[in-house]
């Protein structure tokens, strides 16, 4: 079924352009076109050649990838279904939550590109896709699908196309372009690109490493992936009238408003990121006497607590502790806490009644802050205090930009890039290409640094 024994071979196809010359083999699989464009003639020639010994021996040639079944590795015994469940549990048991779910979303794409028949009208299109995401790429959950899912993955296992499809130049295309392109046919953005190309690209490693496909089937070098920017737009940051309006509503705000001040307060003068804040203990805030001349006090970071959903972690719970981003296991961070915050912080302590071993910042039930509640605090807050045109704007459009602006009024005070890099968590190559566009307000030190190399003599004046 996956054979034939119709096959037609053309001659080749010589094309002259300008910077060089191309030789193109032609030949026709059960009358499905095929072509192989080499840069010599005697390239072509050789795998020509390769064709035509194939159909003297009455060698099969195959329908997916159009080349003699002899050409073919053992992907045509492997379905990519299976493959791609395959892969799950492996990546399962050494990646963090949020990757695993990325991994479940890039699967479920190429899953759905790799279909050989339509989907039937009986199934929805949005079911297909969340028995895939939710159920078949979930290492956890998998056996737990209910039997309407488990009727959809089983039409699904047996209506996918074999790994050999991969050895079709013109599938891998068809599947990178779906990757692309969002559900309303929209281009997606490029960074969802890029990261769906790198999982599809590990998949494709872990292919080759097990003998499933000869080689990586997905195109290398400048230009298959889009161009992303990891620099911070400027519209985004917060300057100081419009965070303290900010944060001066979600002071007013009747339901904890003033524990989610004293949060936000925290990202906007010291920077971490929100899953390192909620993870905070009292015990991790170091702060003076309020007696003490010195108000400068130190914040202790050494956990994150990203919210990825209790369907991909292993514990079961909503959020999945782990270590600081990007630092060795058990790694800290200490950053300097401002007065201004320190006073912050001391009055939200004594409201909130928190004990050393207490979170910092907890929720109305006393565990983790909720990212959805923080979020939609953070939301009415750009509604209620600024304009119209404000709202709609890029200015303080996420949470995390109180980060981003916290990082730039940093490098903008002078302080060296190498220490900024140390507080925020970051790399300095990573630090100066997020920020480095941002930093303004020292043009006139820089000018006169320059001047001060001095100019060269006037040569014009006569001797």
């Amino acid at each position: 079924m996956n054979s034939t024994f119709d096959v037609r071979i053309h001659k080749i196809l010589t094309y002259k352009g300008k910077r060089k010359t191309t030789h193109t083999v032609r030949w026709v699989v059960a009358g499905k076109p095929h072509r192989e464009t080499f840069g010599t003639s005697a390239l072509a020639d050789s795998f020509r050649s390769e064709l035509v010994s194939a159909t003297r021996r009455g060698e099969a040639f195959s329908l997916a990838t159009g080349r003699p079944v002899s050409h073919q590795s053992g992907a045509s015994a492997v379905n990519w279904y299976t493959f791609a469940l395959q892969f799950t549990d492996a990546q399962w048991r050494r990646t963090s939550g949020n990757s695993r779910k990325n991994v479940a979303k890039a699967l479920m794409t190429t899953t759905l590109a790799f279909l050989r028949t339509p989907l039937p009208s009986r199934f929805a299109p949005i079911d297909v896709r969340t028995a895939l995401r939710e159920y078949a790429f979930n290492s956890n959950r998998r056996d737990e699908a209910p039997p309407e899912v488990s009727t959809i993955l089983r039409w699904v296992e047996r209506n996918t196309e074999s790994m050999a499809a991969w050895e079709d130049p013109r599938k891998v295309d068809d599947v990178l372009h779906v990757l692309a392109t969002r559900l309303d046919g929209s281009t997606a953005a490029a960074s969802s690109v890029k990261r769906n190309r790198r999982i599809l690209n590990v998949a494709m490693e872990y292919a080759v490493k097990h003998g499933t496909l000869r080689s990586n089937p997905l195109p290398k070098g400048r230009g298959t992936t889009p161009k992303t920017s990891s620099a911070v737009d400027k519209r985004s940051l917060i300057n100081p009238v419009h965070a303290a309006a900010l944060l001066g509503w979600i002071w007013r705000r009747p339901r904890g408003g003033r524990r989610l001040h004293a949060f936000f307060a925290t990202l906007y003068y010291v920077g971490p990121r929100p899953e390192e804040a909620v993870a905070m203990r009292v015990v991790d805030a170091r702060l003076p006497a309020e007696d003490e001349e010195d108000q400068w006090g130190e914040l202790l970071f050494h956990t994150a607590q990203p919210e990825v959903g209790k369907q991909w972690t292993d514990s079961g719970e909503v959020h999945e502790e782990r270590g600081l981003k990007g630092r060795a296991k058990d790694d800290t961070r200490v950053v300097p806490c401002r007065p201004a915050l320190t006073r912050i912080l001391r009055d939200h302590i004594a409201a909130e009644g928190l004990k050393p071993g207490d979170l910092l910042f907890p929720g109305e039930n006393g565990d983790i802050l909720s990212g959805s509640v923080f979020r939609r605090a953070w939301r009415s807050a750009r509604q209620e205090a600024l304009t119209l045109e404000e709202f709609a704007s890029p200015l303080g459009k996420r949470v995390y930009d109180l980060r981003h602006t916290c990082l730039t009024t940093w490098l903008n005070s002078g302080i060296p890039p190498a220490q900024v890099a140390e507080w925020a968590g970051n790399s300095v190559p990573v630090l100066l290409a997020t920020y480095a566009r941002c930093i303004s307000g020292q043009l006139r030190d820089h000018q006169k640094r320059i001047e001060a190399g001095g100019d060269l003599p006037d040569l014009t004046e006569d001797r």
